[in-house]
């Protein structure tokens, strides 16, 4: 059954037809093989069931305030500061790239905007500086994972729904492991300058300039403490987080007489199209997921995993392989709503923290995003930049290297992740 599902995933998906009907499709599959009779009942139920959340209302409420954020003139002003404070190292535009991303993942958490913005604005710049086509748009799509490591996030609202985890602890746990990747990619970045001979600014910014560009940019910097601190202070639940960053954008952007109605209808329309695309995925998928338990899919492979059950380390690399190989094939959420179902038990089982793993699948959802033949950050980045696909899928597999380094570090160093969440409780 698994592999007829895996199969029909798979022909429909290259053949072009929409996500959420593929995942329907493999289920009908599914249901042919366990019991077709059963299929008008649960089919239904399970799609409104997976998606019968409080929690995931938080999901359309961190993405409307992140696209309000953006509407409201605070993306230039991150970048200003990002320019203000690294701009001046060698190679600072590759520089800016990384710590704009840093910045932008607690604005929207997402990694195709932030391939998107940055693209469109530093690449082309980082070109006439000297940088290759394919190093600045393969570095733009590489510091794009930082987005959904540092919270908000929509991936690990989504794991927190499947596993009933604390998202406050995930977001703590997620703050180091996204600085540590941005921290790779600032060497990586300075050693091809050097190699390269990409020149040094010489105009560095004076500490009026920096406190300038660092006050005009506060609202936007604030917006993730604001998030972070809600949630695990418990003034607020995660959802009730979304609606308060939701106000909060629209006060900033009102404020500052920034956001019009014509921007509110922008980031409405933007959050709809996004959110609903979403939901048909996680609700798809939740029928695939209930095939699975219902065929003891997540058992069978259990008993599978059983004699690696003494290591934990081994257990996460076993399962950070799967992952990786099924993100080749298969869109992010889906891959997420499938997978965490089957590996959290087992994960439990050999005494892996829930919050651990949680990291762990994150950053390997996340990777997915830029590891061909199907990580969408790699089609958006080689379109704002203007290079072949093929090169692009060239270019970034050093990237690549470089997140499975940190995500290696992440799992033989369980306290890289697990160490704020335990500060704070």
């Amino acid at each position: 059954m698994t592999a007829a599902i895996i199969g029909a995933f798979l022909v429909n998906l290259l053949l072009g037809v929409p996500l959420f009907v593929t995942l329907l499709f493999a289920s009908l599959v599914g249901f042919y093989f366990v019991n077709f009779d059963l299929a008008y009942r649960i089919i239904p139920q399970q799609f409104l069931s997976g998606i019968d959340s409080f929690s995931l209302m938080a999901i359309p409420l961190f993405v409307l305030g992140g696209n309000l954020l953006n509407e409201s003139g605070l993306t230039p002003k991150l970048m200003n500061l990002s320019r203000t404070l690294v701009g001046h190292w060698r190679g600072g535009l590759g520089s800016v790239n990384i710590l704009s991303s840093i910045f932008f993942a607690g604005v929207n958490g997402s990694a195709a905007a932030d391939t998107t913005a940055l693209g469109t604005l530093l690449v082309p710049e980082m070109k006439k500086e000297g940088y290759s086509a394919g190093y600045a748009a393969a570095l733009t799509a590489g510091s794009s994972l930082i987005g959904p490591i540092i919270p908000p996030s929509i991936f690990m609202i989504l794991y927190a729904s499947l596993t009933n985890t604390s998202i406050g602890d995930l977001f703590l746990a997620g703050i180091v492991p996204g600085l540590l990747l941005g921290v790779i990619f600032f060497v990586v970045n300075i050693n091809y300058c050097r190699k390269n001979n990409i020149p040094v600014s010489e105009h560095k910014p004076t500490l009026p300039t920096i406190c300038k560009a660092f006050l005009v940019a506060v609202p936007a910097l604030f917006a993730p403490i604001l998030i972070v601190t809600s949630i695990i202070f418990g003034v607020v639940t995660p959802t009730e987080s979304g609606a308060l960053i939701v106000l909060y954008s629209i006060a900033v952007g009102l404020i500052s007489q920034t956001l019009k109605l014509k921007n509110i209808i922008n980031a409405l329309i933007a959050s709809v199209k996004l959110t609903s695309a979403i939901f048909l995925i996680i609700a798809s998928s939740s029928i695939i997921t209930w095939l699975l338990g219902y065929a003891q899919v997540p058992a069978s492979f259990k008993a599978l995993l059983m004699p690696f059950a003494d290591s934990p380390t081994l257990i996460l690399i076993i399962i950070s392989l799967i992952t990786f190989v099924v993100g080749m094939l298969m869109e992010e959420v889906s891959a997420l709503m499938l997978l965490t179902p089957i590996f959290m038990p087992v994960a439990i089982h050999a005494g892996v923290d829930p919050v651990h793993l949680g990291i762990v699948i994150t950053m390997n959802i996340t990777i997915a995003l830029i590891t061909p033949p199907m990580g969408g950050c790699l089609y958006i980045a080689a379109a704002v930049s203007n290079i072949e696909l093929g090169r692009m899928f060239r270019e970034i597999i050093p990237f690549i290297g470089y997140a499975l380094l940190v995500l290696l570090c992440v799992i033989a160093v369980p306290q890289l992740s697990l160490f704020l969440p335990g500060l704070f409780n």
